[in-house]
């Protein structure tokens, strides 16, 4: 089965019509109750997948998800707008003041693990693999205005001026490269072409041969025809290696690998809609994360997500800073418990 990584999908699982002169009536709309997420482009596939299967097996509830980035998606999860917020990073500081302040307790659920695709146009005959250094030298704020061309980062490559596509601001990818590859959270140039939209980014990529730009893997699996991948050297002796299930599973591709979340409303948690789309969530990721190009998490963690979610554990793992430093999201919630 392949999913269509679209931007919005209103999942009906109610089939029955009924039609009344030129209206279309639902007969179990009256009943039905709506599941609402937003947040995350690179979660959107998982979160779409489960919930077309979930609508499978349960035909009186919808699903409506939308997109707006981690950030975005935060934004509406902490004024109550949504009950799941799609993430693609933890939640911050300011976003947990701001729940907080609206009297939204969270449930952090991990869902996969995504390594980010850095990919550049099939016609790129010069680029196989770039250091995180070049990276950074593309992508630092210093960069603006300055580092234009290719032969700019590395002398063997042409003098042709690259066009850069990313996340925008709003985005948890964007979060993430910039703190692993820039130092900094939150630390670019600016001049590029930012969207939320990862299939924008996709387009764009795919339009030029000078082009470079990064995203979630399942966005490069999807569009393989279209886009060229690049290995990353992260400089330690390992050489490039390129995202993939097993170098992102074992480890291996650094440091462009992470876990990504859906965060429950404690308060939604309580509807048995949400409730059982959660635990179906839960129960069924891992066939499916794989199935639309990310990297399941170990049963074992499902089963630390879903006690967690049963126990309405509330509150983030990511409390103190450094503390994911080199430490499994498995080990991080069990000594949460």
């Amino acid at each position: 089965m392949k999913f269509n990584l679209k931007k919005t999908i209103l999942v009906f699982t109610a089939l029955s019509v009924i039609q009344i002169g030129t209206s279309i009536i639902n007969i179990e709309e009256a009943t039905a109750e709506m599941i609402r997420i937003d947040g995350s482009s690179t979660v959107y596939p998982i979160s779409e997948a489960v919930a077309e299967e979930f609508g499978k097996v349960n035909r009186k509830d919808r699903v409506m998800i939308g997109v707006s980035g981690t950030g975005g998606g935060f934004k509406k999860f902490c004024n109550g707008e949504t009950d799941i917020s799609d993430a693609s990073r933890p939640i911050k500081a300011k976003e947990i003041k701001k729940c907080k302040a609206q009297g939204i307790e969270y449930i952090e659920l991990p869902v996969a693990f995504d390594g980010l695709a850095v990919v550049v146009n099939p016609k790129n005959d010069w680029i196989n693999a770039m250091t995180v250094s070049e990276l950074k030298k593309i992508w630092e704020p210093s960069a603006k205005g300055t580092v234009t061309r290719w032969n700019q980062v590395n002398p063997s490559w042409p003098n042709k001026k690259i066009r850069l596509f990313g996340p925008g601001t709003d985005s948890g990818t964007f979060d993430y490269f910039t703190k692993v590859i820039n130092g900094t959270e939150g630390a670019s140039r600016s001049d590029y072409s930012a969207s939320e939209d990862d299939n924008m980014l996709v387009h764009g990529v795919s339009g030029d041969q000078y082009t470079l730009g990064y995203f979630g893997l399942a966005y490069y699996t999807q569009n393989k025809g279209k886009l060229k991948l690049v290995g990353i050297d992260n400089e330690d002796g390992r050489g490039a290696i390129q995202p993939s299930l097993e170098t992102v599973n074992q480890g291996t591709y650094r440091p462009l690998s992470r876990p990504i979340f859906i965060y429950v409303s404690k308060k939604s948690a309580e509807k048995p809609e949400v409730k059982a789309f959660v635990e179906f969530y839960l129960s069924q990721a891992a066939g499916l994360v794989e199935e639309v190009g990310y990297v399941p998490l170990p049963k074992s963690t499902y089963d630390l997500a879903l006690s967690r979610f049963k126990s309405r554990k509330t509150g983030t793992v990511f409390t103190k800073k450094g503390k994911n430093v080199g430490v499994s999201i498995e080990t991080l919630m069990a000594t949460s418990e």
